[in-house]
């Protein structure tokens, strides 16, 4: 009878711990935030398209983040963007827009239109100039998840734009 009661009342315990666990995880701000990174409603070209026009009054570059809500490194680099040492090169110099790639299945002609191989990895970046051309491109934030802030300072600083 004892050990029923034990039993039951960790039966309880766990379904409680479970649920309050849930409720956690799909209600906070930070969840929030993650699946808005990659909206399934987002419209790349549109976004893109805005950004640059933003980029020729604010004399910044574009910076092209290709990724999906699937891909922990792409919220690792994003999480990054958003360090002190990094957010004031980030929001000084770029205007960042994020391209949701989906399962390999969604804005494929804007990854070609910029040369970026979505395949070799995400996340991958491109770095346009305000007039739209591509400065450079790479996939070499595909492990941002173990790239160092020093590297991705080293980046934005040497694409930002000039004086």
């Amino acid at each position: 009878m004892r050990t029923a009661r034990i039993a039951a009342a960790l039966l309880v315990l766990a379904s409680g711990m479970l649920v309050a666990q849930q409720a956690t995880v799909t209600q906070d701000s930070i969840s929030a935030k993650l699946r808005a990174l990659y909206p399934d409603n987002a419209d790349a070209k549109k976004e893109i398209s805005e950004a640059l026009d933003s980029a020729v009054k604010q004399h910044k570059r574009v910076l092209l983040v290709f990724g999906a809500n699937w891909c922990f490194d792409c919220f690792a680099l994003d999480y990054r963007f958003h360090q002190p040492a990094i957010q004031p090169i980030v929001d000084k110099n770029y205007r960042v827009v994020h391209v949701d790639i989906g399962q390999r299945d969604k804005n494929a002609d804007v990854a070609k239109k910029y040369n970026v191989d979505i395949d070799k990895g995400i996340p991958a970046l491109a770095v346009l100039d305000s007039k739209g051309r591509l400065l450079h491109n790479t996939t070499e934030f595909d492990s941002a998840r173990s790239v160092g802030p020093d590297v991705i300072v080293n980046f934005l600083q040497a694409w930002k734009p000039t004086s």
